[in-house]
C-alpha cells in the first residue's frame, strides 16, 4: 500500500539526514558547502538543521548573500 500523502510528519524536517543524499544535496546547496562538507559537520555537531546552520555561517559559508558585492 502507498503511502497517505495526505497524512504528512514534520518531526524531521529541524534535522539533515546524512543518510539520504538528498538532503544532504539540498542543505550543502543553501549553505554554499560541499556535500563532504555537510556529512562532516553532521559526523561532528549532530544533525539538528540549526545546529548545523550556525556552524555553517561560522565557517563563513552559510550566507550566500555574505559573499555579493553590494
Amino acid at each position: 500500500m502507498a503511502d497517505d500523502k495526505s497524512k504528512r510528519d514534520f518531526r524531521d524536517r529541524d534535522r539533515v539526514s546524512a543518510d539520504e543524499d538528498y538532503e544532504v544535496e539540498y542543505f550543502a546547496q543553501k549553505v554554499w558547502l560541499t556535500p563532504q562538507q555537510v556529512r562532516e559537520l553532521i559526523k561532528q555537531h549532530g544533525n539538528d538543521r540549526q545546529t548545523l546552520e550556525r556552524e555553517a555561517k561560522s565557517l563563513g559559508r552559510g550566507d550566500k548573500n555574505a559573499s555579493l558585492p553590494g
